[in-house]
């Protein structure tokens, strides 16, 4: 293109009022919440990049499918609309709707698991890891070495490890039920997976007689990447390669609070007939029947419209390219971060840029909470609170301690990125005045939802 302005591909019809906060009253409101962004009330919150899962706007398109919803309990013309769209783009035979992608994965793992099995995958996220840990198996994690350096520039740092999953396959004949790869690998840095990456891995697991699974939340954006970035498919359609990337797996889960641009909503996809039956069975019990899995009829016309949306080549390079900008100032400045940007989320190296807090001091967290304090930035850690808690009950602080900034779809202005710029670039002269919290209460999993905390030094920021 001969401009370089960055514009939405899109015009705002409605508007949402943004009430304006003092530090004073975001630090009243960061006590009141126990210092645990998750806590805060989302009228407290400036710009909210807490996550990109059901935190977009919806088209008018979308809309108008709303009103189409068929809300009849079984058999609903809504589902036939959804079901045909997920099958036209995923090629599973068996399309599974529930309210969203956990359901997806609990529902999954209570079929397929049993305790001691091994389910390895290139990054789990947190609760893909929770309901696998919860059925007394094992979440094995196998990026490649490359993914496990924020700052080494790679064009698919997402990729599994292809030797460690062969040794994993080759040592434990009969434990291995399922293998997955998440695309983009949300924790690790929201980074891509290739598609020769993806196929590799999809014959070594049959060659196994392992079933293959795709975290599709963002597979819209990881074929973008795909497109851009892998030899050979610049002239392909998202569609075409989001196509070819399902056609390499035997099921997915899916959280269409990601890529199916919808505020609810989610589905499991599959091929095999005797699994598909206990996960219906299971979903049932749990969701509903087959042919509503939790959701309204609305929802269902919403996830139709919004996955084909999601697939639009002038949208993916806006979203993809925001984040991209914010990266290229961020750079500039020096402050560290995953490179290259991620997809839907730009993730700080709160380890490289707080060296002086330790990790059991959460430095990830810190800063988080510094974001708000200083700007109203709303962020996520992704560190030891979120993954150093292991199930048996120990602290083992993993390898990397990051901020995650997460962009709903369709919500922010290309103003709100340049202020969300000069609050890091604020933030970054405060950096050697940051100082760590501690935990004061937590719950057994998932505790980066409720846990409690309180400044370790008397202050966020010293003096």
């Amino acid at each position: 293109m001969r401009f370089k302005t960055i514009i939405e591909p899109f015009r705002i019809k409605t508007v949402e009022p943004i009430r304006q906060t003092t530090p004073e009253q975001r630090a009243a409101a960061l006590r009141a919440a126990c210092y645990n962004l998750f806590l805060l009330k989302a009228e407290d919150v400036l710009i909210d990049l807490l996550t990109d899962s059901g935190t977009g706007a919806m088209s008018s398109n979308q809309w108008a499918g709303m009103m189409r919803g068929d809300e009849s309990y079984a058999g609903a013309r809504s589902f036939y609309a959804f079901e045909g769209t997920v099958r036209e783009i995923t090629g599973f035979k068996h399309i599974i709707p529930t309210h969203q992608g956990r359901a997806a994965e609990r529902i999954l793992f209570r079929a397929a698991l049993h305790p001691g099995d091994i389910v390895p995958n290139n990054t789990h996220f947190d609760t893909t890891r929770a309901n696998v840990e919860y059925r007394d198996a094992v979440a094995l994690d196998l990026p490649i070495p490359e993914g496990r350096q924020p700052h080494l520039i790679h064009p698919f740092k997402g990729n599994i490890d292809l030797e460690a999953l062969e040794r994993t396959l080759a040592a434990n004949p009969g434990k291995v039920p399922l293998a997955m790869i998440t695309v983009t690998n949300n924790s690790g840095g929201g980074q891509p997976v290739s598609l020769a990456n993806l196929r590799a891995a999809s014959a070594l697991c049959h060659r196994y007689h392992v079933p293959f699974f795709i975290d599709a939340c963002r597979f819209a954006e990881n074929a973008w990447f795909i497109k851009t970035r892998e030899p050979g498919y610049a002239d392909k359609t998202p569609f075409e390669i989001a196509h070819e990337m399902f056609s390499l797996a035997d099921g997915c889960t899916m959280s269409a609070k990601k890529d199916g641009l919808a505020n609810i909503g989610g589905f499991l996809a599959l091929n095999d007939d005797d699994l598909a039956q206990r996960c219906k069975n299971n979903l049932i019990l749990t969701e509903g029947f087959v042919t509503y899995g939790g959701l309204a009829g609305y929802d269902l016309e919403a996830i139709a419209v919004g996955l084909r949306e999601a697939l639009d080549e002038d949208y993916l390079h806006y979203r993809i390219r925001s984040v991209e900008y914010l990266a290229e100032k961020l750079a500039a400045a020096g402050i560290p971060m995953v490179r290259p940007s991620g997809g839907h989320a730009l993730y700080l190296d709160a380890k490289a840029w707080l060296p002086h807090i330790p990790q059991n001091e959460f430095p990830a967290w810190a800063l988080s909470c510094v974001l708000y304090l200083e700007g109203g930035i709303r962020s996520v850690e992704i560190g030891s609170v979120m993954f150093g808690l292991q199930p048996d009950g120990t602290e083992k602080p993993p390898a990397n301690e990051l901020v995650r900034l997460a962009f709903p779809r369709r919500v922010y202005t290309q103003s709100h990125v340049d202020y969300l710029a000069e609050v890091l670039l604020h933030v970054n002269t405060l950096k050697d005045r940051i100082r760590g919290v501690r935990m004061v209460k937590s719950p057994p999993t998932l505790r980066h939802f409720t846990a409690e905390f309180e400044p370790a030094h008397g202050a966020l920021i010293a003096e």
